[in-house]
């Protein structure tokens, strides 16, 4: 290697005080490593260690900010990478320093803490932001809950469910937060448009079982909510916004860069909801509908075998097609001509539809659902995934991939429209 390639792939970078290097890595050969050299430094709110070197792969989207200064080592080849000066860190500081306000006042009154909800477009940085003050929460010696709301991405279990997180410590740069004991909903869609009246009774049924959670631990309950949502805010979107807020009964709502959605909220909620506006972070990337679906696919692969640096490894077994229950939430509408004189047509969206095995589910998700009866499905959270990778009509059989080996917590399953091509 010659002198000019070593310096490429070496870099030091000084950061002045309320400053932060962002970086950015596509190819998915390229590894790059950064190591804090001296100062204080944190990412999303995580604080880093110094002298460690922490590793990022494909698709990275880093921001390191400083609040007094520091020197940041970044070893390997990064498609861009520079120092920004203009970052609203502050803001979002300020913004945690409210909450953490509130927080103190609710847990001297035995009261309930901020439930606080993000919203905005996609691509803005919400879930960044839902990272950012969960940390801080956290690093506080509080007990927030997380929400997750967005079916698109899914940062508590794979795409297309919606669940909520008990928040113990700050989230480690590579893994996430710790995934221990999440409450997960199967929605079985990457966009609650598809199905909008499922999404309503499921996020309605989350909405119960987080109040039941803050009443039942006293730290949660002054540490409050905070949720995550997706970035469908136009027209029947909007209406969603305003009826997720009032079924959680939030406090206070971020929006993210979006003039227009803060004004509409400002007119249409009650004066006791706190609406506030902030800018997003110029490190934010919009996306490409490839670049969404690669990622949704990189989540779900995860789920199954794990990051690259703490790689686990799932089970794949055969299951007879008489041990197992497969339904599918929702079926085609009936058109009027069909029915009766007068007659209405019972919501289709919500029916629950019984599936024989058929070639038709192969590499698609299955919910293993906790109902015990055909009523319970819709409404019941879930003990996880599976996916199939076979189906042999002869012999009657699915094989499954799964994260657990046999037999599976219950055999109630119910199809997502997710599929996942295993290449291992």
């Amino acid at each position: 290697m010659t002198t000019e390639e070593k310096k490429d792939q070496i870099q030091e970078f000084k950061l002045e005080p309320d400053s932060e290097l962002r970086f950015e890595l596509e190819s998915k050969t390229e590894k790059v490593y950064i190591t804090l050299k001296s100062g204080f430094a944190e990412v999303f709110g995580t604080e880093l260690v110094k002298g460690k070197a922490y590793e990022f792969t494909a698709g990275a989207k880093i921001a390191v900010f400083s609040w007094q200064g520091c020197v940041i080592e970044l070893k390997g080849k990064t498609d861009v990478s520079y120092v920004a000066r203009e970052t609203p860190m502050v803001i979002y500081c300020n913004c945690h320093a409210a909450l953490e306000i509130m927080r103190s006042d609710a847990e001297k009154e035995n009261k309930k803490g901020p439930i606080t909800m993000l919203v905005g477009p996609c691509d803005v940085g919400k879930s960044t932001l839902c990272r950012i003050l969960l940390n801080y929460a956290v690093r506080m010696g509080r007990r927030p809950l997380f929400v997750d709301l967005d079916v698109g991405q899914g940062q508590i279990s794979v795409p297309g469910t919606i669940g909520a997180l008990l928040i113990e410590r700050p989230a480690s740069l590579d893994e996430g937060f710790s995934q221990e004991a999440p409450l997960v909903y199967n929605f079985g869609h990457k966009s609650p448009t598809i199905n909008s009246t499922l999404y309503n009774m499921l996020y309605t049924q989350l909405a119960a079982s987080v109040k039941e959670k803050i009443e039942a631990h006293k730290k949660t309950k002054a540490s409050g909510v905070i949720i995550n949502t997706c970035g469908w805010i136009k027209g029947a979107g909007y209406k969603e916004v305003t009826q997720i807020a009032r079924t959680f009964e939030v406090d206070i709502i971020l929006v993210l860069d979006q003039e227009r959605l803060y004004n509409e909220l400002v007119r249409d909620m009650p004066t006791f909801v706190k609406v506030v506006y902030l800018p997003k972070s110029g490190g934010v990337v919009e996306r490409s509908q490839a670049a969404r679906s690669e990622n949704r696919d990189l989540r779900i692969r995860e789920y199954f075998y794990g990051s690259p640096k703490n790689s686990v490894y799932p089970h794949s077994f055969d299951i007879k097609w008489s041990e197992v229950k497969i339904f599918k939430i929702g079926a085609p509408a009936l058109p009027d001509s069909c029915l009766p004189l007068g007659m209405k047509a019972e919501d289709h969206l919500t029916k629950v539809v019984t599936l024989a095995p058929n070639p038709g589910i192969l590499h698609h998700l299955l919910a293993v659902s906790y109902a015990t009866k055909e009523e319970e499905i819709i409404l019941s959270h879930v003990a996880g995934f599976v996916c199939v990778t076979n189906i042999d009509t002869e012999r009657q059989t699915l094989t499954m991939l799964s994260p657990q080996p046999k037999p599976l917590p219950n055999n109630f399953l119910i199809l997502s429209e997710l599929q996942f091509m295993d290449s291992h």
